[in-house]
């Protein structure tokens, strides 16, 4: 599809010049400025709607981006419910995000919009595609801040809602028919995991999950050099970007996998800082090198019975807090804390094939 771009051109198009012996011309013509359409006002967002920012071409809920969004995926994403995303960001013009080291967030200037929708395929009973919710964090002068959106049935739009909700709804996902209670967050529960401290940051953008190619529209090309490109990202980076593992990668090492599937899926609790940071397991990567951080061995201060004796109990999956938790759907005990209702089978399976492939004996 042809999309339609507001062009700004320069006020003088060409200049003639003529040579010392007034034998030729020359016409310079300067290229047109692309801009983007999105429609942001500091002082006015969050709006109330999603087409208000006009972030996308066409029907709304195909999430075509307009010119300026920038497409982007995770080495690793966050398991919500089997739901699909669709990530972009946006930046007004003249500013850059810097290089703030492989493992934290870059860091974006004021005016970014980070941008990431919730959809399903196959939504039964009649096979189609639904949006579900759009998670905005905008970075205003004070610092981020989140604004949630839920479309509506017909998906033409989406309203701002910030007070939580659930949506009940069945799919098809590889032949399997599944049904999830969708919870979409309230605000609290956004700053819950996204926080260092009190202050609201961002999880995903990390170098070292951005460190990967993507198909744009104009070419596979790396994410990172994508944002230098387009003006959004300081041309500065080191060479040598630590780039994490997929943690579905079975060509990958069992170990380093499970460091990518905790990093994405339990860190944002379990690390300094954190709203977790209370207990004994620091589940950031650059903290998984050491065995204790990962519960290896690590006894749980919190006596759960079950006859769970450890964090990780090393070849003994029954024994293990971790395994416990992200197999469970009770609120009381399940991990992560918020953001799933549903087990993540494939995560479950990983972690059970790490724990049983431990070969230590603890103390």
């Amino acid at each position: 599809m042809i999309k339609k771009y507001t062009l700004l051109l320069w006020t003088i198009c060409s200049v003639v010049i003529v040579s010392c012996s007034g034998d030729e011309d020359y016409t310079s013509i300067d290229e047109p400025v692309l801009i983007s359409p999105v429609n942001f006002d500091i002082n006015s967002v969050p709006y109330q709607t999603l087409s208000e920012y006009n972030f996308y071409e066409g029907d709304a809920s195909a999430l075509e981006p307009v010119y300026g969004l920038v497409p982007y995926t995770l080495a690793n994403t966050l398991f919500s419910d089997y739901s699909k995303k669709k990530r972009f960001i946006w930046m007004p013009s003249n500013v850059k995000a810097t290089y703030d080291g492989d493992h934290s967030p870059l860091n974006f200037p004021v005016g970014t919009i980070l941008i990431k929708n919730f959809y399903y395929d196959n939504v039964l009973p009649s096979g189609d595609t639904r949006v579900i919710e759009t998670r905005l964090m905008i970075r205003k002068d004070e610092g981020w801040i989140f604004a949630n959106y839920v479309w509506n049935e017909g998906q033409t739009d989406a309203t701002l809602d910030m007070s939580g909700s659930f949506t009940a709804f069945d799919w098809e996902e590889n032949g399997e028919t599944k049904s999830v209670n969708y919870r979409i967050p309230a605000g609290p529960e956004c700053h819950t995991c996204h926080k260092s401290g009190e202050i609201p940051i961002p999880i995903g953008p990390k170098p070292r999950n951005l460190n990967l190619t993507y198909s744009f529209e104009d070419g596979v090309k790396n994410q990172l050099q994508k944002l230098i490109d387009m003006n959004y990202l300081e041309d500065n980076l080191p060479s040598d970007i630590q780039t994490m593992v997929k943690w579905d990668d079975t060509s990958q090492p069992l170990h380093e996998r499970v460091r990518s599937y905790v990093d994405v899926n339990c860190a944002h609790c379990h690390m300094e800082e954190a709203h977790c940071a209370y207990r004994p397991i620091r589940f950031n990567y650059d903290s998984t090198d050491e065995d204790v951080n990962l519960g290896i061995c690590v006894e749980p201060d919190t006596n759960l019975g079950q006859g769970l004796t450890h964090i990780v109990s090393p070849s003994h999956f029954l024994r293990s807090v971790m395994y416990y938790r992200i197999n469970s759907t009770d609120e009381s005990v399940r991990m992560p804390l918020l953001g799933r209702t549903l087990v993540h089978e494939e995560g479950v399976q990983l972690v059970y094939d790490w724990i049983e492939s431990l070969q230590m004996t603890c103390e």
